[in-house]
C-alpha cells in the first residue's frame, strides 16, 4: 500500500474510532434508559440491570456502523479538500483508487463486521436477554412483590399485597384489571396464596370481592370465598423466553422447525429477518460510496453550499429510511423483500455512476437553500435571544 493510501488510511481509521465511541455511547445510553423498568417496576437487582445493559451492546453496533462509515469518510474527505491535499495528490498524478482504496478497505471490512455480529452475537445477547426478562417476569409474584407497593404485572394490570403472612401467605392483596377498555376489574382479598403449576401460576384469593365497571359506568360488586387469578399469562412461571425471529440464529431462519409455533403462526417474519439480515450488511458500503460521491472530488468541497458533512449524513439518512421502511412492510408484504435489496444495490449503482463520470452528488438546490435559511433563522433568533440576554444581565 502507498503513502498516500497509508495516511487516508490512518486518518479515516482514527476519526472511525472516535465517531463510533460517541454514537455507541450515545444511542447505547438511550437503549439502557429503556430497561430500568428492569429495577424500578420488577425489583432486579443492580448487577442484573448491568448485565442487560451489556447485552443492548451487540444490537447497537450494526445499526450505527454504517453512519460511523458516512461520517468518518466525509469528514477526512472534507478536511483533505479544505487543505488541498486532494487537489495536490490529483496535480501530482496519482490514480483516484489512492483515495478510493483505503476507504473501501475500511467500508468492506465494517460490512463483514455488521454480518458477523448481526448473525452471531447479537442473537446470542438477545436470547439472553430474553432469559433474564423471563425470569424477571416468573420471580414477579414469589420474590418481587414488596409489601406496601403496586408492582405492574403486565400493561393494565398492577397488583399490591399488604403484608407478608406466614406459610407463603398473602394479606391484603389488590389487584386492578384495565386491559379491555370497555372493563374495569378491580378484586380485594384479604387473603391470598400463589399455588405453582406446570402450567404457570395462578394467585388463589379467599374472602374477598371483585367490582366490575361497564363502559355505562354501571358498578357491580361481587363478593367471593375463593377466586384464582391466572398469572400464568403475565409471569410465564416456567421461566422459558419466547424467541422472535430477530432472535435466532441464521440457520434456524434459513431452515425454520416446521413445529415451532412462532414460525407456524408467522411463517413471513421469519424469512423478512432472513432478507434483512442477508441485505443491511451493505450498508456500510452504501455510506462510504456516499461520501465519496459527496466529497471525494477536489471540487466538491469548495463548491457545495453545505458542508459535505451534512449532505452526506442526509442522502444517507434518506436511503437508510427506505431499508427500514422496506423492512418493516416485508414482515407482512412479502414482495418488500426484494426492495430490501434494491435499495443498497440501487444506491450503490448511483454512487458508482456519480464517482465514475466525476459528478458531485448533493441536494436539490431547492432543498439546500431552504435548508440554509432554516438555519440563517435559527441562529439569528440565537443571536437575538444572547444580545437580550446581555443587556438584561
Amino acid at each position: 500500500m502507498k503513502v498516500i493510501e497509508l495516511y487516508i488510511l490512518r486518518r479515516t481509521v482514527a476519526i472511525s474510532a472516535a465517531s463510533l465511541a460517541w454514537l455507541l455511547v450515545i444511542v447505547w445510553t438511550t437503549q439502557v434508559l429503556n430497561r430500568l423498568d428492569l429495577v424500578t417496576t420488577s425489583g432486579q437487582s443492580a448487577a442484573t440491570f448491568f448485565t442487560v445493559a451489556l447485552l443492548a451492546l451487540p444490537a447497537v453496533v450494526p445499526i450505527i456502523m454504517p453512519f460511523v462509515i458516512g461520517i468518518a469518510v466525509a469528514q477526512t474527505l472534507a478536511t483533505m479538500n479544505a487543505d488541498s491535499e486532494l487537489a495536490v495528490i490529483s496535480a501530482a498524478g496519482a490514480p483516484r483508487s489512492a483515495v478510493l482504496r483505503p476507504i473501501l478497505l475500511i467500508a468492506v471490512a465494517a460490512s463483514i463486521a455488521a454480518f458477523a455480529i448481526n448473525n452471531t452475537l447479537e442473537p446470542y445477547a438477545r436470547q439472553a436477554l430474553r432469559v433474564i426478562l423471563a425470569s424477571a417476569n416468573a420471580d414477579l409474584i414469589t420474590t418481587v412483590l414488596r409489601e406496601g407497593s403496586f408492582q405492574k404485572a403486565s400493561d393494565g394490570v398492577f397488583i399490591q399485597i399488604s403484608e407478608r403472612l406466614p406459610e407463603g401467605q398473602l394479606g391484603g392483596v389488590f389487584v386492578t384489571d384495565t386491559r379491555d377498555k370497555n372493563l374495569k376489574l378491580i378484586y380485594y382479598a384479604r387473603r391470598a396464596a400463589v399455588l405453582e403449576r406446570q402450567d404457570g401460576n395462578l394467585l388463589v384469593m379467599f374472602d374477598g370481592e371483585v367490582q366490575r365497571q361497564a363502559p355505562t359506568g354501571d358498578v357491580s360488586v361481587i363478593r367471593f370465598d375463593s377466586y384464582a387469578f391466572d398469572l400464568s399469562q403475565f409471569t410465564k412461571g416456567d421461566g422459558e423466553p419466547t424467541l422472535y425471529p430477530k432472535d435466532r440464529y441464521l440457520p434456524e431462519l434459513l431452515h425454520p422447525d416446521p413445529s415451532d409455533k412462532m414460525y407456524a403462526g408467522d411463517p413471513q417474519s421469519f424469512r423478512a429477518e432472513m432478507h434483512m439480515r442477508f441485505s443491511e450488511w451493505l450498508y456500510p458500503i452504501v455510506f462510504a460510496l456516499i461520501a465519496i460521491a459527496v466529497a471525494g472530488d477536489a471540487r466538491s468541497f469548495r463548491e457545495a453550499r453545505l458542508h459535505p458533512m451534512i449532505t452526506t449524513m442526509a442522502i444517507a439518512l434518506l436511503v437508510r429510511w427506505a431499508g427500514f421502511y422496506a423492512a418493516n412492510e416485508a414482515e407482512a408484504k412479502p414482495y418488500f423483500s426484494f426492495v430490501l435489496y434494491a435499495v443498497p444495490i440501487g444506491a450503490i449503482a448511483v454512487c458508482v455512476w456519480f464517482i465514475a463520470t466525476h459528478r458531485v452528488m448533493e441536494l436539490p438546490t431547492s432543498w439546500t437553500e431552504n435548508l440554509l435559511t432554516r438555519m440563517q433563522r435559527i441562529m439569528n433568533s440565537l443571536s437575538r435571544l444572547g444580545s437580550a440576554a446581555g443587556r438584561r444581565a
